[in-house]
């Protein structure tokens, strides 16, 4: 297993519904994106910072948007889906894992900020092409597979003054 130190070069990618989500079922409160992006980095070299959101025609989400692009994350914007049953879908498990395999190439660390267990077969992918990963979510939410999965979990519920608005 891989260790982190300071010389290493990560790309930190967001899923930002599943956080947001858990979030607000569990606390009632939001996301500080500058905290988790601080220490998703922790003291190492950022390569790239992805946060994939979803647009949901709600009014404030533009300025939540312009807000990740001012912490420094790009923002990869998918529009919801609704179906013709009134259904409604919209996720990014796919861009987000095409990300992560073509930008592992190009550092030594990936995180993950998700308890999606969708990710663990990613995870369990890119540590054997030697990239280290980590994964920050809720423990509560947070899938066990996930966790397994990578070489690090970074439990947000345990630091809720830090991660949480």
């Amino acid at each position: 297993m891989t260790v982190s130190h300071s010389g290493q070069r990560v790309t930190v990618l967001a899923d930002a519904q599943n956080l947001y989500h858990t979030a607000q079922s569990i606390y009632s409160r939001n996301i500080d994106y500058s905290s988790l992006l601080d220490g998703a980095v922790d003291g190492r070299e950022l390569t790239r910072a992805i946060a994939y959101v979803i647009r949901a025609d709600s009014p404030e989400e533009e300025t939540f948007f312009e807000a990740l692009d001012d912490i420094g994350f790009e923002t990869r914007i998918k529009d919801i889906k609704t179906f013709q049953d009134g259904s409604k879908k919209a996720d990014w498990d796919v861009g987000m894992s095409l990300d992560a395999v073509t930008l592992a190439k190009h550092n030594d660390a990936v995180v993950l900020c998700t308890g999606d267990g969708d990710f663990a077969r990613l995870c369990r992918y890119l540590r054997h092409e030697g990239c280290r990963v980590e994964a920050m979510g809720f423990e509560e939410s947070s899938s066990e597979d996930l966790k397994e999965a990578v070489d690090m979990f970074v439990d947000l519920s345990e630091d809720t003054d830090r991660f949480l608005l």
